[in-house]
């Protein structure tokens, strides 16, 4: 075999038994360096894997640290019996080390132990992330999240969509989300803002004549972090159709979504077509729009039975209640907790009965039911023996809703109720066109402003906004949103009087989006889609609890890149280029 090559002729993971007898040369990182008295056993890596170097020369190897970069020249040879390792794809053989090139010393000390960085404090990660990744956990990750972008692009161009990029410097426009400004140096005064979505962007193209649409788009809002949702910025499969209704879009993403998911994981994927939940449906059994179906939990509105009770803690109030079967034996201790958990997320407390093998009733709630409402509690509920009823109770319609989801959850994680071995997809439609927002009681969109609204003008003109429902969509998975999409409004009269319900101008519409308003008078196709979150895709399918274990250099939950430091401040002469002055 010829060494022409400085550095490797073979990869670590590649050097097995079929390279017996011959001389190679492999480059990597130092992962361990083990001294067995008279011989050295040291650990090389690369990205394809491990492989044991044997060393009977001390010298070759003085002053090279764990870590650092070398190239090993050598023979491939069997390892004795005692030392196969059938853990490795090498374990089999070692290579007999002949010389060693140092190529980058690792001169200092290592925060922390590779093979043990991901139990390690995240920040002290975030900090030293190039160390982080070595980790072959996290390296993993990385590359399994190349694959599944691989994937999905040549899935794309199999389903007729054309990749296009669109713009990062772009103009504000009232997505839901803060956008992150950047000031121009050109224009003092006037801002670009990076794309909260392609959104109008990827409508303009609709009209321009692309009949299908997609890229991997990075998005930037200035959100607060959450498990699932990493500040700053996050990649989407962004697509559009033209011509094109809410099933079509359905159609494609149930194909695209079972297909990632079955071919990337060994888990049950729910086959198509997903189930269909409206938006007051699942606030109703579920208590969020994003509800996780492996949870066989629901729940029921009981308010009818306490109208006219005299209980006054349920009393002309919402009243929610989750029958919970075979779950009368539990001990005291579990009832304490989840009235601790109840008082935790804010609640005043949480009421509940408890139904013996005989069908009896027991429990603090039990003597506030009226007699002849029980036989009605028995049958909406679906109580059965040795079950346990809880009550969720607000005046709040709303918080009724989100207190009764939040104690669902908890009991299915107290209880161990989660079939962790599925993928379980549901569509959420039917969303609200409006709500009222809660600080100035104003009309303001729910969802996506640029969404269609069921019953078009006729409805805007002739209906109470906040019972208008828009064609908007969500695409959940195991209680996770990941995707949100919407049949677009492409018709200018509609978009004028959506907009002006929730209080802008046709001036306001123009400054502030004037290109896809205008676009529109030039003949628009109906047009639809939607934008399912690659990180978190990539999250679910790894088991992964946190986002940024799947993201390469993410920003810590402080929205700061440790590494980097940024944001970071910058000089007077970069501030008077851009007209900016800072005031203390």
């Amino acid at each position: 075999m010829s060494l022409d090559n400085i550095y490797r002729t073979e990869y670590c993971g590649h050097v097995t038994e079929k390279l017996v007898n011959k001389n190679v040369r492999v480059a990597g990182w130092i992962e361990n360096i083990r001294d067995h008295g008279g011989v050295t056993f040291m650990d090389l890596r690369d990205q394809t894997g491990n492989v044991q170097i044997v060393i009977h020369d001390f010298k070759l190897i003085k002053n090279i640290s764990k870590e650092s970069t070398v190239t090993v020249t050598g023979e491939v040879i069997l390892r004795t019996e005692e030392n196969i390792n059938p853990k490795l794809k090498t374990g089999l053989v070692e290579i007999k080390c002949e010389d060693i090139k140092l190529l980058g010393k690792c001169s200092s000390m290592l925060p922390f132990e590779i093979t043990n960085s991901i139990e390690t404090k995240e920040e002290l990660r975030l900090k030293y992330r190039f160390l982080d990744l070595r980790n072959k956990k996290m390296h993993d990750n990385i590359i399994f999240r190349s694959e599944i972008l691989n994937f999905l692009r040549n899935k794309m161009h199999d389903l007729g969509f054309t990749e296009i990029q669109t713009p990062l410097l772009s103009a504000s426009s009232p997505e839901g989300a803060r956008d992150y400004l950047i000031p121009s140096r050109k224009h003092p005064g006037k801002f670009y803002a990076l794309p909260q979505a392609p959104q109008i962007f990827k409508q303009i193209l609709m009209v321009s004549g692309f009949d299908r649409y997609f890229q991997i788009a990075p998005c930037f809002r200035d959100e607060d972090s959450r498990a699932d949702r990493s500040p700053g910025e996050f990649y989407q499969l962004d697509f559009e159709i033209s011509f094109a209704t809410q099933e079509d879009v359905f159609k494609i993403s149930e194909e695209l979504l079972y297909e990632t998911f079955s071919k990337f994981s060994d888990k049950q994927v729910s086959s198509a077509p997903f189930a269909r939940i409206t938006y007051e449906q699942s606030m109703l059994d579920y208590g969020t729009d994003k509800p996780d179906l492996r949870n066989p939990l629901k729940i029921v509105d009981i308010s009818e039975i306490f109208e006219n009770s005299g209980f006054a803690a349920f009393e002309n109030k919402t009243v929610r209640a989750i029958t919970v079967p075979e779950c009368n034996s539990q001990p005291r201790k579990f009832f304490d907790k989840m009235q601790d958990f109840a008082t935790e997320i804010g609640m005043q407390g949480l009421g509940y009965i408890k139904i013996n093998e005989n069908f009896e009733f027991a429990g603090p709630i039990n003597k506030f039911i009226p007699d002849d409402k029980r036989e009605l509690l028995i049958s909406k509920c679906n109580i059965v023996k040795n079950s346990v009823v809880y009550f969720i109770a607000d005046k709040s319609k709303n918080t009724a809703a989100k207190f009764a989801g939040q104690i669902r959850t908890e009991l299915a994680k107290r209880l161990d109720l989660i079939d962790n071995n599925k993928f379980e997809f549901c569509f959420i439609v039917d969303f609200p066109m409006y709500e009222l927002d809660e600080e100035t009681g104003k009309v303001i969109f729910t969802h996506n402003p640029f969404s269609m609204p069921q019953g078009g003008l006729e409805s805007l003109k002739n209906k109470n906004p906040l019972d208008i429902l828009a064609y908007q969509y969500d695409l959940v998975c195991n209680g996770i949103e990941l995707s949100s999409g919407a049949v677009r409004n492409h018709d200018p009269e509609i978009m004028l009087k959506a907009f002006e319900i929730a209080g802008y101008t046709e001036q306001d519409i123009i400054n502030k989006f004037g290109a896809l308003y205008n676009s529109f008078k030039f003949g628009a196709p109906p047009h639809a889609g939607m934008a399912p979150g690659l990180d978190r895709m990539i999250m679910l399918l790894l088991d992964q609890e946190n986002i940024r274990e799947v993201i390469a250099f993410p920003m810590n939950s402080n929205a700061q890149d440790v590494m980097l430091g940024s944001p970071s401040e910058v000089s007077e002469q970069q501030l008077r280029e851009i007209h900016i002055k800072i005031k203390n």
